[in-house]
């Protein structure tokens, strides 16, 4: 059997279902990661503002004399330039030297206000994030449809929106998100997640699908007896889970020899899946990026089992 090296989005457009995650990804390895990925056969790159090293990709790409046209870029909108959506890409798109994006999205359903602490981790004078809570979403998801309405960007979505945040977004937007990127594992599947976004023509997009560098999913023994059984590395077992439940997935690294393997996808039988499916429900449920915006963005396990918020 064989699996999907490409998805389509709502627009019409095919999205490689592989692409190079490049957050954490330091200031003389991501340019390097960046080339090698392109060299070995990526075509998706997935990019932020906030990971702060879209300057040395756009000189990464242009070193790899692979055309623009062949690849796949995403970026995403900052906390802090919700109420300015053009800015923030026309920062984006110069530092990553091109004049259009594949996907933009809203990095994470939250308004920063900049102060004199930082313009885009701005914090109060007691620690806490410098978050706008009266700030509607729905004003962010306005401007993100003018941009794609011009042309700017081919197509636009969100990042670590939840249920509730996507019900209310969904009472004014003309355009439907065509991807939500969020955390995706065998650990944090987010099934109902999932099937909502489905019914709708959103496509889920997973980040950190390895878990994070400590994450016991590297060493959990069900998935390590999968990777025995078709002879392959857990790493390829966790990236191949997600193509084969019709996620697109972007795992990061700047070693060459796991760029390289990362890319590696294979069939996993229905049996198979379901375990890795039902591993969350057996008690191992789990988030590794839960940043501390002082409230759970609507999901009911950011906090862990209880969901109580250790801040109040």
């Amino acid at each position: 059997m064989s699996v999907p090296t490409h998805f389509e989005l709502n627009t019409g457009a095919s999205i490689p279902a592989v692409g190079l995650g490049t957050w954490q990804a330091k200031p003389g390895e991501v340019s390097k990661a960046v080339v090698h990925a392109l060299k070995c056969g990526y075509r998706h790159l997935d990019c932020a503002l906030i990971y702060q090293n879209e300057r040395e990709i756009g000189e990464a790409i242009k070193q790899s004399s692979v055309p623009r046209e062949e690849i796949f870029i995403t970026s995403k909108l900052w906390n802090a330039h919700q109420p300015n959506v053009a800015e923030g890409l026309e920062q984006t798109l110069k530092d990553l030297q091109t004049d259009y994006l594949d996907l933009y999205l809203i990095h994470w359903p939250v308004r920063l206000v900049p102060n004199e602490t930082s313009p885009l981790l701005p914090t109060n004078p007691d620690g806490t994030r410098a978050v706008d809570r009266s700030w509607d979403q729905q004003n962010t998801w306005r401007q993100m449809e003018e941009l794609y309405k011009a042309g700017k960007v081919k197509a636009i979505g969100v990042s670590n929106w939840s249920i509730p945040y996507l019900e209310h977004l969904e009472k004014t937007w003309t355009v439907v998100p065509a991807v939500n990127q969020v955390e995706l594992h065998p650990y944090c599947p987010q099934q109902k997640l999932k099937k909502w976004c489905k019914d709708r023509g959103i496509l889920l997009e997973a980040y950190c699908p390895l878990g994070s560098t400590s994450s016991p999913l590297l060493r959990d023994l069900e998935v390590a007896s999968l990777a025995e059984k078709y002879k392959v590395s857990l790493a390829t077992i966790l990236i191949s889970y997600q193509v084969n439940r019709g996620c697109i997935v972007l795992p990061k690294s700047v070693t060459p020899s796991r760029i390289k393997e990362n890319l590696k996808v294979i069939f996993i039988t229905r049996e198979d899946m379901e375990l890795l499916e039902g591993m969350a429900a057996h008690g191992k449920q789990q988030r590794v990026n839960t940043p501390l915006w002082g409230h759970d963005l609507g999901f009911d396990d950011w906090y862990g089992p209880g969901n109580k918020n250790p801040q109040n």
